[in-house]
């Protein structure tokens, strides 16, 4: 019978850097057993996707009963500051009769939601989707529990004194904020905590407007940073809920309803695209426009809590002039794209709204993006579209598909969620005539602001704060490299049983393979026993004939043949280590090779190639060979 000294623990998978395998090693060589670490396997979905996707659904539940509770409020509000009477009842601030006394209204709102982000948080500020992408990129994805009340409360006063915002962007940042907080609640990691931000985030917006595709492709393209479907499935999970949670209060219809559309033309097309381009500039001037007004904001020697006040009166002014700019406003998108406003009259209320928008926004009121940036884009796509028809009625322009390309197309030049934006004018709208024309045209407006803007209105923030955002995702290529295609074959190692003073003179003698950083040791039997560096060999004294076994203090990590780099490179971080023997999973204590940081480097170059090498085509492909590395 085998003494667990000389028992090999088997190999499982997905046990991570805890596995051991268990080795013998002589009593003077060092610990009595050396624990094997591989590197960790990890799979796609896992029970704690199950877990963290039930989750995600019960936070759906909860954000889409907040959603409701949220437009609510904003009746509320609209109710109390417009027309005196205590009811939640839908009424537009348009319709009001206060006359003048209207400017006044915006700016008690605006004092109101000062004081809350003065004495409460400063974080209610703005429009929710900034502030949730810098807590999940640089906070680990927690927010302050106390977000979850003051972020919608205060969209509520804002929104219900006339701000010309959508309540979308704090029902956003309020399931962001819950599901933040739930993270924060539950023993998770900072990767599932993320999760359950961009489930709370996706369901609201799915509780706004119905769209839980659009909702998850948003999530994707603006919070998560990546497409993984460990991530991707709770949100999705997330979405369906709060869309049926919404469909429960408010019933099945489409958030924007519009005269069913018939398939454009191959000519109409080109001018959607062409549109979608001019559009894509108007996003850019947009999200230019915002952020110098914020800059005037910030030279002002006045305190940043009455910033909002003096955007109110901007806000009222125009409201008085034109009382549809007040408010949520998605009436009014929803004429636009039925083509029941159209003409000068529409593109003048979208002056007038998009000066209230801008410089209520920049002056750091608390409010959303998504519904004033709506109502802009349809607007202008509806007027270049009634210009066509005027100027050349043969390209078989409709005014309608015009103003849904132009709503989508501006939303995604100036947040770069380009494919949110197509699914997004599609859902709400139940229209698939405008896929095609959706498509072209986004694409067109995100082509032109990617060329010619640097950040987007969602990102822009982050950048003046020092962040960097990058929204290009791709498969990492160490996660497709494998060990046994990058490893250096040729190894040199030490033998246990050699003293200190034998290894010494030999590292001095400069012969081959004496200038490696790291060496296998293996056993009189060739049996792998660990890894010394060379600091390790050359610290301290050589005396007493110490042997090169003894200075085996770590437990022992290696890599397997068939593991990919990206794992080798994660032990090596989990380790604290810069090279892993490479073994066979059969035969674990036998080296095959050495991978080590360069050896990581280098799996990139085929990478680099892909992307700057411009090739001839019609020509034999030349495979890119793993270079040879050294064992260092």
């Amino acid at each position: 019978m085998k003494r667990p000294e000389q028992e090999r623990v088997e190999e499982g998978h997905g046990e991570g850097p805890e596995a051991r395998a268990r080795l013998p090693v002589a009593p003077s060589m060092g610990p009595t057993l050396a624990e094997q670490r591989w590197p960790r396997s990890v799979e796609p979905v896992d029970g704690r996707v199950v877990f963290i996707s039930g989750m995600a659904v019960l936070l759906a539940l909860a954000a889409g009963l907040v959603a409701q509770g949220l437009g609510a409020l904003i009746h509320l509000f609209t109710n109390i500051a417009f027309f005196g009477r205590l009811s939640t009842e839908n009424l537009s601030p348009a319709d009001h009769a206060l006359g003048p006394w209207v400017i006044g209204v915006p700016v008690v709102g605006a004092v109101i939601v000062g004081f809350m982000a003065r004495y409460g948080s400063r974080a209610i500020r703005g429009h929710g989707i900034p502030e949730a992408m810098e807590q999940v990129l640089y906070n680990q994805s927690r927010i302050p529990p106390r977000m979850t009340f003051l972020k919608p409360l205060s969209a509520a006063v804002a929104i219900g004194t006339g701000g010309p915002f959508g309540a979308e962007g704090p029902i956003i940042a309020t399931g962001g904020a819950l599901g933040s907080l739930l993270g924060q609640l539950l023993r998770v990691t900072a990767d599932e905590r993320k999760a359950l931000l961009a489930a709370g985030a996706a369901a609201g917006m799915a509780a706004t407007f119905g769209a839980p595709v659009s909702a998850v492709l948003l999530a994707v393209e603006l919070l998560l940073f990546e497409y993984r479907p460990r991530s991707v499935i709770p949100v999705a999970l997330a979405t369906a809920t709060a869309t049926g949670v919404r469909m429960a209060f408010v019933g099945g219809a489409p958030a924007f309803a519009m005269p069913d559309l018939v398939a454009p033309s191959g000519s109409a097309l080109a001018f959607y695209i062409v549109m979608g381009a001019v559009v894509g500039l108007a996003s850019m001037g947009a999200t230019k426009a915002v952020y110098a007004i914020e800059d005037a904001f910030e030279k002002l020697p006045l305190h940043w809590m009455w910033w909002p006040a003096l955007g109110a009166v901007v806000v009222g002014a125009v409201g008085y002039f034109s009382p549809r700019t007040l408010g949520v406003g998605y009436t009014n998108i929803e004429d636009i794209l039925s083509g029941r406003f159209v003409g000068a009259a529409m593109l003048l209320f979208c002056v007038m709204k998009f000066v209230s928008w801008s410089i209520a926004l920049g002056s750091g009121t608390s409010g959303g993006t998504l519904a004033p940036l709506f109502t802009l884009g349809g607007g202008l796509g509806s007027g270049l579209g009634l210009l066509a028809t005027r100027v050349a009625p043969q390209l078989g322009v409709d005014v309608r598909i015009a103003a849904l390309v132009g709503m989508a197309a501006i939303f995604a030049g100036a947040s770069r969620a380009l494919l949110a934006s197509v699914v997004f004018a599609f859902e709400t709208t139940r229209q698939p005539m405008g896929l095609l024309p959706l498509l072209g045209g986004c694409s067109a407006a995100y082509l032109v602001s990617s060329l010619l803007m640097r950040h987007s209105i969602m990102t822009e923030k982050l950048a003046r704060r020092g962040g960097r955002v990058l929204t290009e995702y791709g498969v990492d290529p160490l996660s497709q490299a494998l060990v046994k295609d990058h490893a250096a074959r040729q190894v040199v190692t030490l033998a246990s049983e050699r003293t200190l003073e034998d290894v010494r003179a030999w590292l001095g003698s400069g012969a081959e393979g004496t200038r490696h950083q790291g060496f296998p040791v293996v056993a009189p039997d060739g049996a792998l026993l660990g890894v010394v560096t060379r600091r390790d060999l050359l610290d301290g004294a050589a005396t007493d004939g110490r042997r090169v076994g003894e200075l085996l203090k770590r437990p022992l990590a290696v890599a397997f043949e068939d593991s990919s780099l990206r794992e080798a490179a994660d032990l090596m971080v989990e380790e604290g280590v810069g090279r892993l023997p490479v073994v066979c999973r059969d035969a674990p204590t036998r080296v095959v090779g050495i991978v080590t940081r360069s050896d990581l480097l280098s799996a990139h170059r085929q990478r680099l190639e892909n992307a700057r090498r411009v090739e001839q085509g019609l020509r034999p492909t030349r495979q890119l060979a793993p270079r040879a590395s050294h064992a260092g």
